[in-house]
């Protein structure tokens, strides 16, 4: 459900249509299309472009799929879009304390369990990658081994720290309230940091500015602001920007996903294009225009897009690789995917929805207690106090 913020609502007059463009209750199933639809494409590339698979280009296999699979990489920037739009959809109205137990009873369920099968798979066959630790798979259950320079179990979760940065810089803002102003404040300053990040020699900065992925953040941010308070001049130029920023970081986005020299025989424009697309996509959903999309299979074709993408490459890519020799290219993608959605359904009906729940419970008793604790902690279960320690009440808290 989308919640409307009082802080949000009360400033609805001052900007553009105001409440003319305020949110409608219910789902946006089209939002989970487009997730689907992004992760069939990053699943697409993965699969039908990346050699380490097949032993062999696969140009030559895929003759007719691989030039249109290197551009699935793309499917990651699309994620990031409407994880802006979403991220600032579900965190209105709510406290700081609300959103970080949904982001973590939201994200870790299905990623502990992607880690888990993940290792099992590369510990069985260690063909396409080695786990060399059993200490990186730990230290990958924190979703923090990137920050601590240990080695992703996966390739695919480098997206998950540059979401968990997000998540950290947006926090910040619904600290101070989730209101329009100050969502316009945090857009501007995050793409003032994005911009200047590249020439600046400053570690913090760059880390958190992560220039080529926070336009696709930012714009998800703008998209949102004009679905609820109408489209408006400092809206557009919001999103405007990003898609210019978008677009200059394509390059270097082909070179990181494909190598410079294949880079260098690939044509760019199929990739401006799909990112003018995703762009247009989200304006439609912004404007209202695709509202009337309520197919019933998509909320729940959507609800698997995140365990699927959290299992389908390292270990989708061993099985083709251990069962190359043994069945035919076509057969054995079709294969590899359906057995990957197969497993995502089962991860996200098994372990994401009751342990997310549970998860999610035993944090908004923490947040409770944390809430209504004196300076000397939670007043439930706290020992009492020792009557030879009369001053114990100026004593700092957590000594």
């Amino acid at each position: 459900m989308i919640s409307r913020g009082s802080a949000g609502e009360s400033e609805a007059g001052g900007h553009g249509r105001a409440s003319a463009g305020a949110v409608p209750g219910g789902r946006l199933a089209v939002l989970d299309g487009v997730r689907v639809l992004a992760a069939l494409g990053v699943l697409f590339y993965h699969y039908f472009a990346l050699e380490s698979a097949w032993g062999k280009a696969p140009a030559d296999i895929f003759p007719t799929a691989h030039p249109f699979a290197v551009y699935g990489w793309l499917g990651v920037e699309i994620f990031f879009l409407v994880s802006g739009f979403v991220i600032c959809m579900s965190a209105w109205g709510r406290t700081v304390g609300d959103f970080a137990v949904s982001r973590v009873s939201r994200l870790f369920p299905a990623y502990w369990a992607a880690v888990a099968f993940t290792a099992l798979v590369l510990y069985s066959w260690s063909e396409v990658r080695q786990v060399k630790a059993f200490s990186d798979v730990l230290v990958n259950l924190s979703m923090l081994q990137t920050g601590l320079g240990v080695p992703n179990i996966d390739d695919a979760y480098w997206t998950l720290f540059v979401e968990l940065k997000f998540y950290v810089l947006f926090a910040i803002v619904v600290m101070r309230g989730l209101t329009y102003r100050n969502c316009v404040l945090f857009c501007a300053a995050w793409t003032l940091a994005g911009v200047v990040a590249p020439t600046a020699d400053n570690g913090v900065l760059s880390f958190f500015a992560v220039s080529s992925s926070s336009p696709y953040f930012i714009a998800g941010i703008g998209f949102y602001l004009m679905r609820r308070f109408g489209p408006n001049a400092i809206v557009w130029a919001i999103v405007g920007v990003q898609f210019l920023l978008a677009q200059h970081y394509v390059h270097t986005r082909m070179i990181t996903n494909l190598g410079r020299a294949a880079t260098e025989r690939t044509p760019a424009w199929p990739a401006h294009l799909v990112i003018v697309l995703g762009f247009a996509l989200m304006a439609a959903i912004a404007l209202g225009a695709l509202d009337g999309v309520r197919w019933r299979w998509l909320p729940h074709a959507g609800a698997l897009t995140y365990p699927l993408y959290l299992i389908h490459m390292m270990a989708g890519l061993t099985f083709i690789h251990h069962f190359r020799r043994d069945v035919a290219p076509v057969p054995l993608v079709i294969g590899v995917t359906s057995a990957m959605l197969l497993l995502a359904w089962l991860i996200h009906r098994l372990v994401e929805r009751p342990l997310g729940r549970l998860l999610r419970d035993r944090l908004r008793r923490g947040v409770q207690d944390i809430r209504s604790a004196t300076p000397r902690g939670p007043s439930v279960g706290r020992l009492p106090a020792q009557p030879s320690a009369p001053d114990a009440e100026r004593i700092p808290a957590g000594r």
